[in-house]
Order: C-alpha cells, then structure tokens, then sequence
C-alpha cells in the first residue's frame, strides 16, 4: 500500500559508498510513468494507480488500446500495472510520476520474473544434497526416496523433484537507494534484482511498520 514505479533493469555496476568500499548496484530505467486511471475505494472496492511504461509507437497500438489512451491523454505505453496506495486524492489522470518519488537511502521492493533456468535437478533447483561419487554408489544426482511401496504407496506432496526452474514472479525486499538521476531516469540501487536485461520491474517503497 506504498507508491511505486515501473522500470526496466539495464544492468548492474558498482559504486563507492562514504567509507570508500565498493559496493554492487543494479541500474534500473526507472520511469516516467504517467497515471492512466485512478481506483476509488467508493467506486472499485480499493484505491490504487494504474500506471504506464515505456513509450510504444502508435502504429502498434490497436484501436481499443487508443481509446482508453485518449480518453487518459497520454501516449501509449508497453507496460501497465497498479500500484495500492492509501490516498489517490492528490494525484490526477494523466499526471506523471518520475524517479524523484523515490530518494536517497530509502528502502524500496523489487517485484520482476526471475531468469529461466529449464528443466533441473534437485541438486540445482532445491540444493538437495548428492548421493556418493564413487562407482559403486550408483546413485549421484537422483532426487531421493519416492516414497514406500507398499504404504502409502504414493509420492508425499511437497517433495523436491526435478522440474521447470526459473521464469516465475517474485521479489526482492529491502533494498537500499543509492542514488537517483532525474535526467536520465535511473535509479541505482544496492545489490541485485530479478530478470534478465531489460526486463520490466515494479519498484515500490517499504511500508512503514508501526
């Protein structure tokens, strides 16, 4: 329930911090993002801003899509999501929200899909541990017991298997604002975050506890 941008991930660097230790940061494209609806609680059962990202040429975007574009007046964009907030109130269709929402030292989540990874192992996708490597064990990267034959004569939910790994939803919380430039639209943050390069992200501040 915290404001937020989209971006996309350009890729990762590093930066000196105050005390002269070189620290890894991710650079993120991170907006502008202009609002293209507002979700009233009185009228949608919640509030939040849906906004957009990354310029898309109008030659692309079907007559459906112009429309709701128009009615916004704003330009089309490639990438949309909603972002919960607590207040809409101070915010208007069409206005633009750009990498100065998010300032130094501040704690942000990182929402993205993950690099996919194919079909693993468990050794690889669940770091199960590996059986002996000697040739008489006959057993090296196999994913462990199946279960008893006779009872419960079934595999237990749960059980770490082999299996598509990778290309999934998720987050990285917690991390730190290094440094933003308006100019650029980029935001630099402190260690890593989910997908590939140019991969799109949903940064969103911390919520405050308490």
């Amino acid at each position: 329930m915290s404001l937020g941008l989209l971006g996309k991930k350009i890729g990762m660097s590093q930066i000196f911090d105050e005390d002269g230790r070189v620290v890894p940061v991710t650079l993120i494209e991170a907006g502008p993002c202009p609002i293209l609806q507002k979700k009233e609680k009185s009228k949608d059962g919640y509030d939040a801003l849906q906004i957009g990202f990354d310029p898309k040429p109008k030659r692309l975007t079907n007559k459906p899509e112009m429309g709701r574009f128009t009615k916004s007046n704003v330009s089309p964009v490639r990438y949309m999501r909603e972002i919960r907030i607590q207040d809409v109130s101070k915010y208007e269709v069409g206005q633009v929200l750009d990498v100065e929402v998010f300032k130094k030292g501040e704690k942000v989540d990182v929402t993205g899909i993950s690099k996919g990874r194919g079909f693993a192992g468990t050794v690889k996708r669940h770091h199960t541990s590996r059986g002996p490597e000697s040739h008489g064990s006959m057993y090296h990267r196999g994913p462990g017991s199946m279960g008893g034959s006779a009872d419960p004569s079934r595999v237990f939910k749960g059980k770490a298997l082999p299996g598509h790994m990778g290309n999934a939803r998720c987050t990285t919380l917690n991390l730190q604002v290094g440094k933003t430039d308006k100019e650029k639209n980029l935001l630099v943050l402190r260690g890593s975050v989910p997908g590939h390069m140019n991969s799109y992200l949903i940064i969103r501040k911390r919520p405050k506890v308490g």
